[in-house]
């Protein structure tokens, strides 16, 4: 049995103290409201995760220095845009030396253009007990054990192969990769494609549409990905075509949602008060997205696209059509 304490109490969060519980850990969630935590102890369940019981051995807790006192390992599971003023929050009590930290968010920092592993060592500095647990994984599916596989990546990857049996489980299968920069920015880059991929279901478009869309996403990602650091076969697994099939085509996800009403003709904030404080990571990262690429010189025409019509006013049609009248290329992967 390990001490894990989970740093934000959202869906994901929540899901895989679930993981970490099943394992037999001693587990706590953490979340920065002291009102929603004492109604999840009340309830005993999560509004984005309806229906599913939270066990009474599941830990819940506001208080930073209570929640990672004893800890040795802290899953964060904060939004991207949230990750730097949740660390700050626990500077003083999180000692990565001592307590490995695992990272789960999926997001590319505005501003900074840092990743998650950049964002942590601005406040904590470099550790090699920091790993990044990425992949096909909506939570609604992982709470209830639907088999599930994902990676977990870290410079040492000793580090990662523990990461691999704290959470292995018969249902959530952990492989193990040392390319910790391709992990993450394949888990980030996906949800800027899965709103284009949710703005062809909402222009009814077919599926050839969405099919040449995710293919030549994943040239896009890896194009971008290695042009950054990343290795092109970390683009080819689990956090590359696996998260990215996932979130362009699944039901759960927030990001194809959000395309989707775009698509349909919404605005965005009105599509964000439907979606009742759910976060879609894409909308924020496809503004890092477009200006890490502009940076490097590299060309990521649907990334490009996305932002445009999230932070340009561009309407979805014009945007299709400039895609499919570009100039003739020839295909490179």
């Amino acid at each position: 049995m390990k001490k894990v304490t989970v740093l934000g109490d959202g869906g994901w969060g929540t899901a895989l103290a679930l993981v970490l519980l099943s394992n037999g850990h001693d587990v706590t969630l953490w979340g920065r409201q002291p009102e929603k935590i004492e109604s999840l102890r009340k309830s005993r369940e999560n509004k984005y995760l309806k229906g599913i019981v939270l066990p009474e051995n599941l830990k819940l807790e506001s208080d930073p220095a209570a929640a990672v006192g004893e800890a040795e390992f802290a899953v964060l599971a904060a939004p991207s845009q949230y990750m730097r003023e949740t660390l700050e929050k626990f500077s003083g009590f999180l000692d990565p030396e001592k307590c490995a930290v695992i990272d789960v968010a999926k997001g590319i920092e505005n501003g900074s253009l840092k990743r998650m592993s950049e964002v942590f060592e601005d406040i904590f500095g470099s550790s090699r007990n920091y790993t990044v647990l990425s992949g096909p994984s909506h939570a609604e599916e992982v709470a209830v054990n639907v088999p599930t596989a994902v990676v977990a990546a870290s410079r040492d990857l000793c580090a990662a192969e523990t990461i691999q049996q704290l959470f292995m489980t018969p249902s959530f299968r952990v492989y193990t990769s040392d390319d910790i920069t391709g992990v993450e920015l394949g888990g980030s880059l996906k949800n800027v494609l899965a709103i284009a991929a949710g703005i062809c279901d909402g222009m009814e478009m077919g599926d050839n549409t969405k099919a040449a869309l995710m293919t030549r996403g994943i040239a896009e990602m890896a194009r971008l990905g290695c042009a950054l650091g990343g290795r092109k076969e970390t683009f080819a697994g689990l956090s590359g075509v696996g998260d990215l099939i996932v979130t362009c085509m699944s039901r759960h996800s927030r990001n194809r949602f959000v395309g989707e009403s775009l698509g349909k003709g919404k605005p965005l904030e009105e599509i964000r008060r439907e979606m009742n404080g759910s976060v879609a990571e894409g909308v924020r990262t496809a503004l890092s997205a477009y200006q890490l690429a502009e940076k490097a010189g590299i060309e990521t025409p649907l990334i490009n696209a996305v932002y445009e019509v999230l932070y340009c006013s561009r309407s979805p049609k014009d945007a299709v059509y400039e895609l499919m009248t570009r100039s003739a290329k020839q295909e490179n992967l």
